[in-house]
């Protein structure tokens, strides 16, 4: 869906016509009208939207539109993509698309969709991701990209652009029904605490990181072990700050998660400083057994 707009990019998963993978129909919930239509040789993988683009993944090509035309503005050749694997920053200020490089390491691609060109290429170290990528996502801003490969061991934060704001917190979920939060800000307001210490003096930013698992959060079996799953970050709010530097010392964020077995729950997550965070349930609802008495509930979430 196009923001909180009415305008939805459908694609089907049945062998009629009207339901092909390989089409994909731009739909106005409001009026009920499907407004234009775009098809393709194979199967559709993915989808991405905002007010100026319109991104289209198949297994070895993606296409860039103008979101109001439907100009076809580029056509990119990629690596086999089975997965349909792609992150994409709404921000048309920083609206970028990331796509895996390579089928045997965790390298990205990065191209400026505004633009249409190809901005970078991150290319991994031997430290991390030398197994495929499986995840990947890009900040709101456009200015940070996380990525996970299949070993999903490490999770890897590289910045697209130079930038002056690092992200408050990244979320993840794995095939353990575990999700895992890092108050990046945090960890990184505690670093420079450290930089004058002796420690701190002597080892480089990273591995610093490395020694302090106070930063990685985790809560277990928050969906079954198995079952795919998804999660963002909904809302971040700074609990206080330090009068001196104005270096947040407290966050509460809003996550929500969706899994394969039709469940919506939403958390609420406290940061008070490197120690234990508080978890709270704060709703959670079966998607798939919705009845008429509730769907004014869904469509509030």
């Amino acid at each position: 869906m196009l923001y909180s707009s009415s305008l939805l990019a459908i694609v089907g998963a049945g062998e009629q016509p009207s339901l092909s993978p390989r089409r994909l129909c731009l739909f106005n919930s409001t009026t009920g009208t499907s407004l234009r239509e775009l098809n393709f040789l194979t199967s559709i993988l993915a989808v991405r939207l905002n007010k100026k683009r319109l991104v289209v993944v198949l297994q070895e090509k993606t296409f860039i539109y103008d979101s109001n035309s439907l100009a076809i503005l580029d056509t990119i050749d990629t690596i086999p993509n089975p997965k349909g694997l792609c992150a994409f920053s709404p921000s048309l200020d920083g609206c970028f698309l990331a796509l895996p490089a390579s089928t045997s390491k965790g390298s990205v691609l990065l191209y400026n969709v505004m633009e249409v060109h190809l901005h970078c290429e991150v290319v991994v170290d031997n430290d991390a991701h030398r197994a495929p990528l499986a995840a990947m996502s890009l900040s709101s801003s456009g200015t940070y990209v996380a990525t996970a490969s299949e070993q999903g061991t490490i999770i890897r934060v590289h910045h697209v652009l130079d930038a002056t704001k690092l992200p408050d917190i990244l979320v993840a979920t794995s095939s353990s029904g575990s999700v895992h939060a890092f108050p990046l800000s945090m960890a990184v307001n505690q670093r420079g605490k450290r930089s004058t210490s002796f420690l701190g003096s002597i080892l480089p930013d990273s591995v610093n990181d490395a020694l302090d698992p106070a930063y990685h959060h985790v809560l277990h079996r928050a969906v079954p072990a198995g079952v795919r799953s998804y999660v963002v970050v909904r809302k971040v709010e700074k609990a206080a700050e330090a009068p001196a530097t104005h270096v947040a010392i407290g966050l509460r964020a809003t996550l929500a998660v969706i899994n394969y077995n039709g469940y919506f729950q939403e958390y609420i997550l406290d940061f008070n400083g490197p120690s234990d965070p508080k978890w709270s349930l704060e709703r959670e609802f079966n998607l798939l057994a919705a009845r008429s008495g509730n769907e004014q509930h869904f469509q509030m979430v």
